[in-house]
């Protein structure tokens, strides 16, 4: 039988054949270790099946319980209870602004005219966005009604990133210490107020009551550093206005 070479073929030299053969070993080790690797995976996944699955199942549960707690009780809960605080946000706005402050923080609180007040918003929609706020509303209503530890409790419950809400909420913890008697906790109050929000309104507020306590527990030094820093930062605030006479007198008092 004739035999005949391709144009351009040499014939492989001993190197090659070995290098070829090296190659296809590498190549069919590979293949092994990929099959290996796959029966041992085969070989889990047959013996663990049904852990594997139930954990699967435990992980779409919760997804899908969150997200349907959201969709049809959080979300509803939290409308209705916007709704119900309506009435109370109304009292307590008018008491703010109105004579018989007394009477209407009351209702703000306890509800009147049938519907729900702060306390009743706390109650029976807890955990909800509204429920917090109320903490505010009750907190304050109880510090305008002298109420000072219930003002403490209050407004404590109440989280807020706001730009003024938070500070406020910290500030009239601060002035129900006052109340209390309790100097030192009203300066820890204060400070963290002015310091959680940098505004022309809250900051330059709350550093100046934090001075004036700080005057009456004897740290002059203290004083004068609240005071000061609001007549370089906050010049056109109204504490900016009054507080020369501060800042003198704490200089007075730091030289003693």
């Amino acid at each position: 039988m004739a035999t005949y070479n391709k144009r351009g073929y040499k014939p492989k030299t001993k190197v090659e054949k070995e290098h070829d053969i090296e190659e296809g070993s590498t190549t069919a080790e590979v293949f092994n270790t990929l099959d290996e690797t796959a029966s041992k995976t085969e070989l889990f996944v047959e013996k663990n099946q049904k852990l594997i699955l139930i954990f699967i199942g435990v992980v779409a549960v919760v997804v899908l319980g969150y997200l349907g707690f959201n969709e049809f009780i959080s979300k509803p809960k939290q409308e209705a209870a916007m709704n119900d605080m309506f009435q109370a946000q109304k009292y307590f706005n008018e008491a703010v602004n109105g004579v018989e402050q007394d009477s209407l923080f009351n209702l703000a609180l306890n509800g009147g005219e049938g519907k729900y007040g702060m306390l009743d918003i706390i109650s029976e929609y807890s955990g909800t966005p509204s429920a917090n706020l109320a903490n505010y509303y009750a907190g304050t209503a109880y510090l305008r009604l002298k109420d000072y530890k219930n003002a403490v409790e209050y407004l404590s419950k109440f989280k807020s990133e706001d730009e003024i809400l938070a500070p406020l909420a910290k500030g009239n913890i601060g002035d129900a210490f006052v109340q209390l008697n309790q100097p030192e906790d009203a300066l820890d109050y204060y400070e963290e107020a002015a310091s959680m929000r940098n505004n022309d309104y809250t900051t330059p507020m709350y550093l100046f009551k934090a001075g004036t306590i700080a005057l009456e527990l004897d740290k002059a030094g203290k004083a004068l550093d609240f005071f000061e820093k609001i007549k370089e930062e906050y010049p056109n605030s109204t504490e900016a206005g009054k507080v020369d006479v501060f800042i003198g007198k704490a200089k007075v008092l730091a030289s003693k």
